[in-house]
């Protein structure tokens, strides 16, 4: 029997499951042209307060993410840069579990990670979990989530639905009115849309030479001889008119003799997309005032939003929920919880260290800090070998401070010298004793 009780699930051992399974009628998606005017009747539809209802807006989203390759490209990258990340499960004494290792590394548990972020894109998504032995779910159609009334609807036109509270296996993600990020970007994407249609176009009817073919009006032969021989000698445009008409082609070469206008409409709206999705525009494409200051910059901001996705996915995996799900597939999870290993900056850790190595010269720090900022695996015979470098450190400064007394006792007596005339050998010990205050210093011991 299935039980949902504080937002858990779990099956009782050695009973059959008992659960309820969502049954949809599913429609192709939609693939008709698209617009501003569809985009604002779907988003006005989705945002209804009486009757809200996504599924237009749904496959506009579909229609413009597998057309778009940029669009497409960005959202798997802002992906790839969570999903790639390694995975870890802990206990609650912080150590690694190696059980969860097959779990983690599996094509559904992966696929569930991505689920979590296409959420942040679609502003819904829902899962069914099939109740057995082995981890595994089915994704539910976008275009059947009610997340305003918490219900599934089993066909796309439906106003009502069932409510998820009598399917204990389906996970809805996903706020009310949420409606994600890719509305900021599928008008964008309509227009880059039609910039390339026109941008076609364009190439279509002045990429090759226009023919203009003039004859006697009256002359009927002539005409009908010129037609005849333009159709067998090629199919790039003709245009035959009278030499009594007056003709001038007005093409627009003057101001966009190259296509450059409908390119820098596609630029555009490409970087509003990358700024929507990314946070920047560098990290994807290249500008013609951008440098490696300004690309590193705008991958700092990158890394910030990968960090806080990070958390986001972090927190879906630690929700009670998905703990209950995961011990009716039979994991210990109490007590527990997932975490991912964090990207180090290297150009952030050696700032960092030559902080550390100034301040450790005037102040007393832990071996352990250096071991835990650093991420430097502690030996097991750490107190052995740091008992062997002190007593070489010892005894090199023994060494040192016996130099410095041997030059001391050979020097001689002042009233030898003159005063203002040092001769070779005083430059020498005075070499040699700034050089044992340099290496004192390094080992931690101020000269005398």
């Amino acid at each position: 029997m299935t039980k949902k009780k504080n937002n858990t699930v779990s099956v009782e051992d050695g009973q059959k499951a008992d659960v309820k399974v969502i049954d949809l009628r599913l429609v192709a998606p939609d693939r008709n042209r698209k617009d501003v005017g569809k985009l604002k009747a779907a988003i006005e539809r989705a945002e209804s307060i009486t009757m809200p209802n996504r599924a237009k807006l749904m496959d506009l989203y579909h229609d413009v993410v597998t057309i778009d390759g940029h669009l497409d490209g960005i959202l798997e990258k802002r992906t790839k840069s969570v999903t790639n990340k390694r995975l870890r499960f802990l206990d609650k004494d912080g150590k690694k579990v190696d059980e969860f290792d097959a779990l983690i590394k599996s094509g559904k548990f992966k696929r569930l990670l991505e689920i979590f972020m296409e959420r942040i894109y679609y502003g819904c998504a829902a899962t069914e979990f099939v109740v057995g032995a082995k981890f595994d779910f089915r994704e539910i159609d976008r275009r059947h989530i009610r997340p305003e009334a918490r219900e599934i609807a089993i066909s796309q036109f439906d106003i009502k639905g069932v409510s998820v509270s009598e399917f204990p296996m389906v996970w809805l993600m996903g706020e009310p009115y949420e409606l994600g990020k890719l509305l900021r970007c599928s008008m964008y994407a309509l227009y880059k849309r039609s910039g390339f249609g026109d941008f076609a176009q364009y190439v279509e009817i002045f990429g090759q030479p226009v023919r203009v073919v003039k004859y006697d009006a009256y002359d009927k032969k002539t005409q009908e001889d010129l037609r005849k021989a333009l159709d067998e000698t090629g199919s790039s445009l003709v245009m035959m008119i009278p030499k009594q008409a007056d003709f001038e082609m007005l093409d627009g070469k003057t101001s966009n003799g190259t296509g450059e206008l409908q390119e820098r409409l596609i630029n555009c709206c490409n970087q509003e997309m990358s700024v929507a999705i990314l946070g920047n525009s560098e990290t994807t494409t290249s500008s013609k005032s951008s440098g490696y200051a300004q690309a590193e910059v705008h991958a700092d901001q990158q890394m910030e939003i990968t960090i806080d996705d990070m958390h986001y996915v972090e927190d879906m995996l630690n929700s009670e929920y998905f703990f209950g799900i995961l011990a009716s597939y039979g994991y210990h999870v109490e007590g527990g919880h997932f975490e991912f290993e964090r990207p180090k900056n290297l150009y952030e850790l050696q700032a960092r260290l030559n902080i550390d190595t100034q301040l450790a010269q005037r102040i007393p720090i832990s071996d352990d800090y250096f071991y835990e900022t650093y991420e430097i695996p502690k030996p097991d015979n750490y107190d052995q070998m740091k008992q062997e470098q002190e007593e070489r450190r010892q005894a090199t400064l023994d060494a040192l401070r016996n130099a410095r007394t041997n030059d001391t006792k050979d020097e001689p007596d002042d009233k030898d010298k003159k005063k203002d005339e040092p001769d070779d050998k005083d430059r020498e010990k005075k070499k040699g004793k700034n050089l044992y205050e340099s290496l004192a210093d390094f080992f931690g011991f101020a000269p005398w």
